[in-house]
């Protein structure tokens, strides 16, 4: 079931934990190809740009990738996806990372990693998309198919994902502690209105499929369409409204109200789907070095972006 916020300390220590990521580069991906799959050593390892936050990615050839998580507190995740991926796969409408091979700690790396099949396309964060209002179709395509997919055998949210697919209340000290961080520099009361209407609710339902980081990073296009969706690190199941955020943070007017109307969820789920938005906007302006700097802006914007959605009910 999902998670209700109540976690031993440690389990608090482990989603908080905020280790520095390793950094590394295609050399010790190359060391690390010669010394376990001594088949693909002499293939070309190029780092893929841009690099995402919980892993490190490479291609590896024209037809593989690797992937090496960056900290201890991604690494159960790889075994996840090795064993999760291949079976909910062939039930989804859009390609998603098939695993190839699992490596193991070896030399200057302490942890497993990944090689995948290479998937085409770019990122959403730079590539062009031709029709919002088909992406937000074939996104909410892609998510219908994937909570309808019997999740009796899922994980159900816990520090393997940092409870996505749970309850909000997890990440309640650590919202409001963005909202007093950044007061006179937005309007807390607005955010706190959003931030306790998400919390009024809980997912009452069986438990589903979620993919946990819904973000445009995570969705490839190609010829201007998704066409595959990546990164199932988050993988778990429960309360769907953690793959909602992207409705206020990448979809615009009419796309989120596609969106919308193609996943039949009720008003509470979208008002948690707001709040996991909230939350991911406020730490992110609140951490910035620079609140003018891109990043912050970008957040500024999706901020009030899910606070204008609240009040319009939209």
């Amino acid at each position: 079931m999902p998670a209700t916020g109540c976690m031993a300390p440690n389990d608090l220590a482990a989603v908080f934990d905020e280790t520095p990521r390793m950094e590394f580069g295609a050399s010790l991906v190359r060391t690390l190809i010669a010394g376990q799959f001594p088949q693909w050593a002499d293939l070309p390892v190029v780092p893929v740009e841009p690099q995402g936050w919980c892993n490190r990615t490479f291609r590896l050839g024209e037809t593989m990738s690797v992937r090496l998580p960056s900290a201890h507190r991604y690494v159960r995740q790889v075994e996840k996806e090795h064993r999760f991926l291949p079976a909910l796969a062939p039930k989804l409408p859009l390609p998603v990372p098939a695993p190839l091979a699992i490596g193991k700690p070896a030399g200057d790396y302490p942890w497993p990693w990944s090689v995948y099949g290479w998937l085409d396309g770019e990122s959403a964060l730079i590539a062009k998309v031709d029709d919002k209002n088909r992406f937000a179709e074939d996104l909410a395509g892609f998510l219908y198919a994937l909570q309808a997919i019997d999740a009796t055998d899922g994980p159900p949210a816990g520090v393997h994902n940092f409870f996505r697919g749970g309850s909000l209340a997890v990440y309640d000290a650590q919202t409001r502690d963005a909202v007093a961080a950044l007061h006179g520099e937005i309007d807390a009361e607005a955010a706190l209105a959003v931030w306790e209407a998400a919390l009024a609710s809980t997912w009452t339902q069986t438990p589903v499929w979620v993919h946990g980081d819904v973000a445009a990073g995570n969705l490839l296009v190609r010829d201007g369409l998704l066409r595959a969706v990546i990164d199932f690190g988050s993988l778990g199941v429960g309360d769907p409204a953690c793959d909602l955020a992207i409705c206020w943070a990448f979809l615009d007017g009419r796309s989120r109200a596609t969106f919308r109307a193609a996943l039949p969820l009720d008003e509470a789920t979208w008002a948690r789907g707001r709040g996991w938005a909230l939350w991911k906007a406020l730490i992110t302006i609140a951490g910035a070095a620079d609140r003018q700097s891109p990043a912050a802006a970008e957040a500024r914007s999706v901020l009030d972006t899910v606070i204008a959605s609240h009040f319009g009910n939209s």
